[in-house]
């Protein structure tokens, strides 16, 4: 069962030597490809970071986040913003009514900046974690990063930011997931 396997998770930051096997990686892969999205715009590119060297280069960017080195896998999660037409603008607008001309008027080249479609990569990041989780592969996000170093390192195209970043390892230890609140602590019906 899914939530039995989820409760096993953590986020490993020591991995052993052992490779993801390209059959592994690409169910990785399929499972971000067949993620949803809003409107079904799959506004996402992934960058499959499997040479060594560049990994190096990763953590150095993740702002010397050292463990990274240790993965024989990271997949960059980024996002191309998708046009004003799908109406990404009038959703800001929905969530902050009394912001709405400012909202309007913010210059395109600095909305598409602000990276409103980020969190559609979150999803499909969420699927491969499972995935690879089903398969005894662990994974950690890593949010904390030089977004500007990491599009140079990776030669994103201007139109394409990154968004977030996945390792992925079988772990070298064993861990256990951190306590979680209680599910009454933080569930409520018909309203807060």
């Amino acid at each position: 069962m899914i939530l039995d396997l989820l409760k096993q998770r953590y986020s490993a930051r020591q991995f052993s030597e052992k490779p993801i096997s390209k059959a592994d990686l690409d169910d990785i892969l399929e499972a971000g490809r067949i993620s949803p999205s809003g409107g079904n715009e799959q506004a996402w590119h992934f960058i499959v970071v499997n040479d060594p060297e560049l990994i190096f280069s990763l953590s150095d960017v993740c702002f010397n986040q050292s463990w990274i080195r240790t993965s024989p896998l990271a997949i960059l999660l980024c996002v191309e913003p998708v046009s004003d037409e799908r109406g990404c603008r009038n959703i800001q607008c929905s969530k902050y009514e009394r912001l709405r001309e400012d909202i309007l008027n913010i210059p395109k080249e600095l909305f598409d900046a602000l990276n409103q479609e980020e969190h559609q990569t979150k999803i499909a990041g969420t699927q491969m974690s499972v995935v690879a989780l089903e398969k005894g592969i662990y994974s950690t996000w890593v949010s904390y990063f030089d977004a500007s170093a990491v599009s140079q390192l990776f030669k994103l195209p201007s139109s394409v930011q990154p968004a977030e970043i996945l390792v992925f390892g079988y772990p070298k230890t064993t861990g256990k997931m951190r306590t979680k609140k209680n599910t009454k602590d933080i569930v409520h019906y018909n309203g807060y």
